[in-house]
């Protein structure tokens, strides 16, 4: 499998192709693509580091973030195209990873209480779905109680969350994840258009619109995840 992606590059990681393309891949259940964005990606970001002053520290920082940036993807990707592909996804891209940028601590907070995240969640899913968030919620607690609540604690506060309570009060400060809210969208759309849910693609191309996202970025963000899910099924790009 070869993949090269045409769709523009890095404005401080603003670029969501990389994000994409790792989320896409997992949820395919091709493993081997999350490498191959990975080793492009990394590429590209030492190549432009090498046209503007920056030292050493610097850069090993910005490719630890990509690095970062890339597992979150494929570990967010999990809730939709199952854990055993994100398992295979993040084995793969682990063992493609240079020690001095793989993950060595927990990022998120082991202490918050169910209800932080509840609460973290659920502030986050209303951002995400807008005017609808109290419509679509409402139907997931109708059809099963426990999927209302799951979705909110979570998906939405646990996996999904970008900015979650430090402790158990949801006014307490907050701590910021690896990928921003948008970027978020952007993994959830490719991991969707992988399995082919159309409500669900529907639903988060409008989030990620209410989040930030141009027309541009997201036209983007379905190419790159139509052209992995063609790769993975054989057809080429």
């Amino acid at each position: 499998m070869s993949y090269k992606c045409g769709v523009y590059w890095r404005e401080d990681f603003r670029n969501p192709w990389f994000i994409a393309a790792a989320a896409a891949f997992s949820a395919s259940n091709c493993p081997e693509g999350v490498p191959r964005v990975f080793e492009h990606a990394l590429a590209d970001l030492r190549s432009a580091n090498t046209n503007k002053i920056l030292n050493q520290a610097g850069g090993v920082q910005e490719e630890r973030l990509l690095a970062q940036k890339m597992r979150e993807a494929v570990f967010k990707s999990a809730l939709i195209g199952g854990y055993p592909r994100a398992i295979n996804g993040l084995k793969a891209l682990h063992e493609a990873t240079p020690e001095e940028l793989r993950e060595k601590q927990l990022l998120r907070n082991p202490n918050l209480s169910l209800e932080g995240y509840e609460a973290a969640g659920n502030n986050f899913f209303n951002k995400l779905y807008g005017e609808t968030a109290e419509d679509v919620m409402g139907m997931l607690d109708a059809v099963y109680p426990d999927l209302g609540w799951s979705v909110r604690a979570t998906c939405y506060g646990l996996v999904y969350g970008t900015a979650l309570p430090s402790s158990s009060s949801s006014s307490a400060q907050t701590q910021t994840y690896i990928l921003t809210p948008l970027e978020t969208s952007y993994t959830l759309v490719a991991a969707l258009i992988a399995v082919d849910t159309p409500r669900q693609i529907a639903w988060h191309l409008d989030g990620a619109r209410r989040v930030g996202a141009s027309v541009e970025e997201l036209n983007s963000v379905r190419e790159v995840s139509e052209r992995v899910v063609k790769l993975g099924r054989g057809e080429g790009v």
